[in-house]
């Protein structure tokens, strides 16, 4: 078993940057696919970026590609999501994953296990 849990969330105005974190407790993460995903207000769960558990091939959905990047620390058990140039429509609550697949794109069914969130608001 692994329990994830998300910090760094919070209220920033367009164009600013925030780092999310997530970190394992359980088992070590050094074998998982890592994965941020994002859901805002009657949306659906879409993914936000990916490392291999090699932590090679980092990928990212169009939309943050070029703002955000992911790194992982296995050594601290944590994940990192680096956000900059933040817009109003990255508004949404923020999940971490771990998972064993790795899909031609990012997908919720690759991952066995979530966090709980954390909400990042920006205001334009």
């Amino acid at each position: 078993q692994v329990q994830l849990a998300e910090s760094g969330g919070g209220l920033v105005q367009a164009g600013g940057s925030l780092r999310l974190s997530c970190t394992a407790s359980g088992r070590t993460l050094s074998s998982y696919n890592m994965g941020w995903f994002r859901q805002a207000p009657m949306k659906e769960r879409e993914f936000v970026a990916r490392v291999h558990w090699t932590s090679s091939t980092p990928s990212y959905s169009d939309s943050v590609k070029g703002r955000f990047t992911i790194s992982r620390d296995n050594a601290k058990r944590t994940v990192y999501l680096q956000m900059n140039s933040l817009k109003p429509e990255d508004t949404a609550v923020y999940y971490c994953a771990a998972g064993t697949g790795w899909s031609i794109i990012g997908q919720t069914r690759d991952y066995a296990y979530w966090g709980q969130g954390t909400q990042v608001s920006v205001s334009s």
